[in-house]
């Protein structure tokens, strides 16, 4: 047989095997997506439960005791997954804003060890918006295909998917990863000043960043969050009695309605810029002139250029004053940097869009903010690695006191969502790093 000859056959041969050879991996990747989905199905109740205990203990931001109250839950919940659990304290020279506690608790964080290389980071927050005692308003329940409960939608909901998250990669033998470390932040609702760079130096040591806050009405995840920062208004001006000298002081309440409704035009819905106006105080008896008065706007952007600019033009106008001999000021309180779309994230998503249609779902990969700020952003700051936002559930009804709950269908799709690519990274199918 001609030399030529020989060199086609062994060709044929080499397709052949690798065809062959491919098979199995197809099969076997189908057969882990079904174990999944069955692994999704026997957790919905108990993330149920879980999601219940979670709500049982109210941890607004400011309650010490109530956020380690549930910290202490959480971290014995992931200790007994097998995590190595730390509390770590907020860090000493944290920034202090306008809504900073006097007290903030322990972040919990638990390391699982795989037998593979790739690092993988889980976020989300135990604190609530609420003040202790409302909980009474809006206890747990399930009805129909929600569960309701204070705080459930932001964020409780995502702790409950991440620790049965990791419940089903135990259950499942997943186990080919390096590291996975899960942050659960104490103070995310007030801008997480305590751990902000914990979160940050952490991201920047894995490969993927999963967020667990919600998917929304729409079955999402996002690319992108708000930037948000408050501007902290301040007038001086001089008490005097209203009554038998008020020409002798100076209002500074005047002053403040004057800057407010001079600066009530800055918001623009093209370009995402959000400026409100949203407390405000002066004064304190009704028969004095106010000698102080004090106003915060909440200012929001999906580039950090915009809100500059918008910095710039408030320190601009302040300049134009009503009541002359008052001293008005501007300082701003820089909460959450926004989260640009990164191509790195894209990818990933693209991933997650293609597995999620393996069990007929479809899954909404969105560019734009969704109007909040996240930790999803601190994460971003430093890594080279695809940092995702939404791995939560389906729900409604965030920071509303009576109107908070998650779809308990969209369960089994989500853990079966988040852990198909926690797996898919622990096996190199969905290649991320950069670190």
């Amino acid at each position: 047989m001609p030399l030529h000859s020989h060199v086609s056959r062994l060709r044929a041969v080499a397709l052949a095997l690798a065809l062959l050879g491919a098979l199995p991996i197809a099969g076997a990747s189908a057969q882990s997506a079904d174990a999944i989905r069955a692994a999704a199905t026997r957790e919905k109740q108990p993330l149920l439960d879980t999601m219940r205990d979670l709500v049982n203990i109210e941890s607004g931001s400011s309650d010490y005791e109530g956020v380690t109250r549930i910290g202490e839950l959480i971290g014995g919940r992931l200790r007994a997954l097998g995590g190595e659990v730390a509390f770590l304290p907020p860090a000493a020279d944290m920034p202090r804003f306008q809504n900073t506690p006097a007290r903030i608790a322990n972040s919990v964080v638990a390391r699982f060890r795989g037998r593979g290389t790739a690092r993988i980071l889980l976020l989300a927050h135990m604190d609530t918006v609420y003040q202790r005692g409302m909980l009474a308003q809006q206890p747990f329940r399930v009805e129909g295909d929600r569960a309701w409960g204070l705080g459930i939608a932001d964020d409780k909901h995502g702790v409950a998917v991440v620790l049965h998250t990791l419940a089903m990669l135990k259950a499942l033998g997943i186990d080919r990863y390096g590291l996975i470390t899960v942050f659960i932040s104490p103070d995310e609702e007030v801008a997480s000043p305590g751990e902000r760079a914990q979160i940050t130096a952490a991201a920047a040591e894995h490969d993927v960043t999963f967020s667990f806050e919600g998917a929304g009405a729409e079955d999402s995840v996002r690319l992108a969050t708000m930037g948000i920062e408050l501007a902290v208004l301040t007038v001086k001006g001089r008490a005097s009695h209203a009554g038998v000298a008020p020409e002798k002081g100076l209002n500074a309440l005047y002053e403040l309605s004057h800057q407010m409704l001079q600066m009530r035009d800055l918001s623009n819905p093209a370009t995402g810029v959000k400026v409100n106006w949203t407390l405000s105080n002066a004064g304190s008896v009704a028969n004095a002139i106010p000698a102080d008065a004090k106003a915060i706007a909440d200012m929001r952007a999906v580039r950090l250029s915009d809100l500059d600019a918008v910095k710039a033009e408030m320190q601009r106008r302040i300049r134009n004053q009503l009541v002359p001999g008052t001293t008005v000021t501007l300082a701003f309180e820089e909460f959450f940097p926004p989260m640009p779309v990164r191509e790195q994230s894209r990818r990933a998503a693209e991933f997650a869009r293609r597995a999620y249609a393996e069990i007929g779902k479809t899954l909404v990969v969105s560019d734009e903010p969704n109007g909040g700020g996240t930790d999803a952003a601190f994460a971003a700051m430093k890594t080279q690695g695809a940092v995702l936002e939404g791995f939560g559930l389906k729900g409604f009804g965030a920071h509303s006191n009576d109107a908070e709950y998650v779809e308990v269908s969209s369960i089994e799709p989500r853990l079966f969502l988040i852990t198909r690519l926690i797996a898919a990274v622990a096996s190199g199918e969905l290649p991320v790093g950069g670190r």
